[in-house]
Parts: structure tokens; C-alpha cells; sequence
């Protein structure tokens, strides 16, 4: 609290300094001749009497000494800046009053002080004591003294809370933490002469988010691009808040564009048409890209356990072949870390993560509903960030993902006479997909006169034809020597432990080889197998004008390694069975300003023949 008390001693003592009169500790006023005499106490009008406590004389260095040191009233002077001493002296210089008589008024004025004290003490009253000294007076200078400096004290006390400052924030803004990026790309996507243009890419994707695609009809399936450029203009924005709310929670918001709600990309595509938003300066949409809430134990580097549930970043350790940079992760993770001596950390991540939950209707169109067809991912990591000395540190990890039920199952047997019919395992094909995974027929349609037995009205679905049991080793080995130079060396490899070669060669629908010369159909070629391996120089991250790095890497990714869904949304189309080389750069323009480019080079690993180059310059603005 602010002592009141002081600043009335300080401020009015040096005001009686000023008028050439000190009040003693004692209770006698001093002149500035030495002479003495008792202070007169009571109330003026309008003005209470104040009585403040008296610090030692030593406080006020400003003091000559003469004027804190008593002095013997037997030594009047005739001239004093004390009006009440000057008039007694004037008395006696007049003859009016003897020196002896003026003497002994001083002597009175003394006693009725120290009586005025003791009746204090005895009804309750602050006693005047050696330690206290009482004012009947302070000027307007001496109380704008007091204000001002009792002001600077509250406001310096209200900055340090963050109260009542001038163009201070409230202190719940301080839990905010709003972050965001601003990205606009160039892009050509190029395909070279000499790809397969007779109708081996059905664009699954397409059918299996609309109406099912009648197998016997005339028309093409829906078809994916293969030989013929396109020129695109991207935008991707972003941004979210994470929230403290202390004792270890936290919540975090973010949003984000999109041509769709696909899982791997943010990219809206400027002018895009035909069902992708946009068209005639149309306005795009935004979606909810992450919503979580974590609760963290220790919150440090080397020992750390976290739980985040909702939706959320990447929790793994891995590279683009396996899980996109950008794909967010619905459910519940568990991650953990804890230092073992001073060089070896290990560290863990385990998550349940829902894929797929069956709409409650389903089927719409039956009175009789179908049994759920529900997904789910389940994962393990474990590893360990390993500082091997001052230069060299490595980080490698091993993975187990789970998927449950996301492959297709074909359906009971029934004969859809409509497009708008569903079979009882519809719900097991992809919501989303990209290209490269291998497909076969849900639907197991019977038949009847009514279908020309089976030569019209085939309305089908297509499901993934391979469980994905995936295990998975991811490396990263950086060397610091040259810091903030680092060069880095990262690997992931992928397996697919649930992929069974014969059976999925007796139902896949694509990635077989050619047929043979009497017109039987091509054996399935597709692999489970992935591998990446990539070296980067530069900047780790680019904090600075003129930070940089430049990457390099070579992919291998066989059909059925991995869901195409999650993986790289850019190289080769997106998705699986793809092989081929990515070269990158990126420069700091200023610290938040970045430019990027990118150069990649693909061709399909089994099938019909399918490259592709892409190509894009990227401006991004960081915050």
C-alpha cells in the first residue's frame, strides 16, 4: 500500500524547511537560529490536523544539520522566519515584555504541548511522540507535491499488474497465442507425351463421392487427367489461436481454406469452377481445420507428457509418404518424453483416431437400417532424439499403424434397380481418396430379368482391396557443425504387413499389367512397399532476410504401401504408386516473408504408363 504517512512527513518537513522552521522530532519547532519553541497543536478551520510519523533526520539529506538539533531556549535571537518567536522578541525589544516573562511564556507554550499530548493518549488518538510531529498547515504546493508523487506511485504499480496503463491489454490477452500464414502459389502441372489416354485411371475418388457408376453403360467412368496441362492460381490461409489455461491445459482453434473439406490441402484455387467453389470473383469458403484440447506435465524439451484430444497436428514423427505435413488428425494421442542421462531422449506417441463413423441413417432410403461401418486408426510410436556430439544428433523412430476396417467388404447379395438403391456395404468405400491405391467391386449384384441379368443397371461402388497393417521407420540425422548452416539427412521406410498379393489379384479392378494376346485380364502388379530418402542445406527455419535452404529428395512409393489418402497431395497427382524426384528452395525475404519453389518429377511405379512434372513458385507471408 502506499504510505500515506510518509510522504506528509517527507513533503511538509521540507516545506517547513523552506519557511525556515523544522519541527524537531522532539515536538518543539526549531528556528533557523537555534531558538526553540513547542508546537502549538489543534485545528485549523477547514484544514484537520494531520499527524504523520517522523523518519530519523538522516532521511531528509536536503537538512542542514542545524536545523534537526535543539537548542537551548535561553538563547533568543531577534530575527526569525518563526512569526510567533519574532513577535515575542519584538515585545521585549519594545519593553512590553521582559526577556525573563517571554522565557517563561516559551516555558508554558511547552507544558500545555506536552498536556495536549497526554489528554491525546488518554481518549484514543494518535499520541504525539518523539517518533511523530504534528501540522496544522500544508500549502497548495506542498499537496500538489503529495498528489503527484502518489500518482507516479500508483501508476508504476498499476503497469507492473497491467491495470489502468496507458495503452496496456488486459492480462486474459496475454493467453492468447494467434499465429497464421498467407500463401499464394503458381502453379503448372505437366504432363509429357507418351501417357496411357485409353481410359485406364478411373477417378474412384469421383464415383465414390457421388452416384454409383453403372458398369455396363457406354459413357467412360469418371476419368483423371493424364495428358493435358493445366495452369493453376492458389490460395492457402490460415489461422489459429492457442489459448492457456493454465495448470497445464491448453486449447487450440484453428481455420482454414479449401477447395473442399479433403483432408490433405488447404489450396483454394483462384477462378476455380465446377463444383470447387468459386467462379466470377465468387467468394470461398473457410473451414475448421484443428480444434483441441491438451493437457501437458512437465511442458519441457527432455521430459514432457501430453494428451490432446479433438482434432489436432500430425502427433508422429514421419515424412509426406506415410502422413501430409498439412493433415490433422481426429481423436485422442498420447505423447511422451523423458531424458535418460544428458545425451538420450526417448520419447513415445500412442492414439486412437476415428476414420469414418456411419451416418445414423444409413440406409436412407430403408425402413430397416444397415449395421455401422465403422473406422478407426490405431497407432504406436517409439524412439529417441540422441545428441552423439557436439556436431551430430539423430532422431529415428519406429511406428505401427492399425487400421480397422478400412478396407472395402463386398456387400450381401441384392439387385439395385435404381442409382439412388444402396447395398448394405456402401459405407466401407473411401470418403475421400486420392489416386494409386488398388479397388475392387462392393457390390454383389444378383442377376435378375430385371437387370437383363447383369447386363444393364450394374450400379457400383468401389472399396479399398487390402487391409493396411503398417509398420513404419523414420530417421532424421542433422549435422550442426557449421550452425545455423545444418545439413540434414532424413529416411522413412514403409510396410504393408496385411497385403496379400493373391487375393487381391483375384478382385482388383486396376494396377494390373497389360492383358495378353488372347484377352485375358493383366495380372495385378501393385506392391507394399514405400521408401523416401531426402538431404537438406540451410536454415533449419528461416528466421532472417537471406535465411535459405534447398532440399533434395527421391521417392518410392508402390500402390498399396500405404492409405493415398494421407500421404503428399502434389507429387505425381497425389496418393500412391509413384516414384521419382522432388527438388525444393526456399529464401527469406524478410523475417516473414518467404519465397519458394519447387520442381517435382514423377512416374507411376506399375500399370498403364502415367508421368507427370509439377512445378510451383510460392510467396508466403508468416505471423
Amino acid at each position: 500500500m502506499i504510505n500515506t504517512k510518509r510522504y506528509l512527513q517527507l513533503l511538509c518537513l521540507q516545506f517547513l524547511c523552506w519557511g525556515g522552521v523544522v519541527v524537531s522530532p522532539n515536538g518543539f519547532a526549531a528556528d533557523s537560529d537555534g531558538s526553540t519553541t513547542s508546537v502549538v497543536t489543534g485545528q485549523m478551520v477547514g484544514f484537520p490536523e494531520t499527524t504523520i510519523t517522523n523518519n530519523a533526520a538522516t532521511s531528509l539529506p536536503d537538512l542542514p544539520a542545524s536545523t534537526v538539533t535543539n537548542r537551548s531556549t535561553s538563547s533568543l535571537r531577534p530575527k526569525s522566519q518563526n512569526v510567533t518567536i519574532n513577535l515575542i522578541n519584538r515585545l521585549v525589544e519594545r519593553g512590553v515584555l521582559p526577556a525573563e516573562d517571554a522565557r517563561e511564556l516559551i516555558q508554558q507554550a511547552e507544558n500545555d504541548a506536552a498536556e495536549a499530548r497526554a489528554q491525546a493518549s488518554k481518549t484514543g488518538t494518535e499520541p504525539a511522540t518523539n517518533d511523530t510531529v504534528s501540522v496544522r498547515y500544508i500549502p497548495e504546493i506542498v499537496k500538489a507535491q503529495i498528489r503527484d508523487e502518489i500518482k507516479e506511485e500508483v501508476l508504476q504499480q498499476a503497469r507492473a499488474e497491467n491495470w489502468a496503463a496507458p495503452n496496456a491489454q488486459p492480462a486474459w490477452v496475454s493467453h492468447f497465442k494467434v499465429a497464421g500464414d498467407i500463401r499464394v502459389r503458381y502453379e503448372d502441372m505437366l504432363f509429357p507425351k507418351g501417357n496411357d489416354v485409353t481410359g485406364a485411371f478411373p477417378n474412384f475418388n469421383a464415383i465414390n463421392t457421388g452416384a454409383p457408376f453403372d458398369t455396363t453403360g457406354s459413357a467412360f467412368s469418371p476419368q483423371r487427367d493424364v495428358n493435358q496441362d493445366r495452369n493453376l492460381v492458389r490460395l492457402c490461409a490460415r489461422i489459429g489461436a492457442e489459448i492457456d489455461l493454465e495448470n497445464g491445459f491448453t486449447a487450440g482453434l484453428r481455420l482454414a481454406t479449401g477447395s473442399d473439406d479433403q483432408p490433405v490441402s488447404a489450396n483454394q484455387s483462384l477462378g476455380a469452377a465446377n463444383g470447387a467453389q468459386g467462379g466470377g470473383f465468387s467468394k470461398y469458403a473457410v473451414w475448421l481445420d484443428q480444434a483441441f484440447i491438451k493437457y501437458e506435465l512437465g511442458g519441457l524439451p527432455t521430459k514432457n507428457l501430453a494428451i490432446s484430444a479433438g482434432r489436432f497436428n500430425n502427433p508422429f514423427f514421419s515424412t509426406s509418404i506415410i502422413w501430409y505435413d498439412n493433415l490433422a488428425f481426429d481423436g485422442l494421442a498420447v505423447q511422451g518424453r523423458k531424458a535418460v542421462g544428458e545425451a538420450v531422449t526417448p520419447f513415445f506417441t500412442v492414439g486412437a483416431f476415428p476414420v469414418f463413423d456411419t451416418d445414423l441413417n444409413f440406409s436412407s432410403n430403408r425402413p430397416q437400417k444397415y449395421p455401422s461401418e465403422d473406422k478407426w486408426l490405431y497407432a504406436g510410436q517409439l524412439g529417441i532424439d540422441w545428441k552423439i556430439n557436439e556436431d551430430f544428433s539423430l532422431k529415428t523412430a519406429g511406428a505401427f499403424y492399425y487400421f480397422d476396417h478400412v478396407e472395402g467388404k463386398q456387400s450381401n447379395p441384392f439387385t439395385p434397380l435404381t442409382a439412388q438403391d444402396q447395398g448394405n456395404t456402401d459405407d466401407t468405400r473411401p470418403a475421400f481418396a486420392q489416386y494409386g491405391n488398388t479397388y475392387f467391386p462392393l457390390r454383389n449384384i444378383t442377376p435378375i430379368a430385371a437387370n437383363n441379368f447383369g447386363t444393364i443397371n450394374q450400379w457400383q461402388y468401389f472399396g479399398l482391396a487390402t487391409p493396411f497393417r503398417d509398420v513404419a521407420f523414420t530417421s532424421r540425422l542433422d549435422y550442426k557443425h557449421f550452425e545455423p548452416f545444418v545439413i540434414s539427412f532424413t529416411g522413412e521406410f514403409v510396410k504393408n504387413t496385411a497385403f496379400d498379393q493373391g487375393s487381391i489379384n483375384a478382385i482388383a479392378v486396376n494396377n494390373r499389367g497389360p492383358n495378353s494376346s488372347s484377352g485375358a485380364l493383366g495380372s495385378f502388379v501393385g506392391g507394399d512397399t514405400a521408401w523416401i530418402g531426402g538431404l537438406k542445406l540451410g536454415s533449419v527455419a528461416l528466421q532472417k532476410r537471406w535465411d535459405w535452404n534447398i532440399g533434395l529428395d527421391y521417392r518410392y512409393v508402390e500402390s498399396d504401401a500405404v492409405v493415398d489418402g494421407f500421404c503428399e497431395p502434389d507429387f505425381g497427382g497425389g496418393g500412391t504408386n509413384v516414384k521419382g524426384y522432388t527438388i525444393r528452395a526456399a529464401l527469406a525475404l524478410a523475417p516473414k516473408i518467404f519465397l519458394g519453389l519447387n520442381w517435382m518429377s514423377s512416374d507411376q511405379v506399375a500399370g498403364p504408363t502415367l508421368k507427370m512434372d509439377t512445378f510451383w513458385l510460392d510467396v508466403t507471408a508468416k505471423y
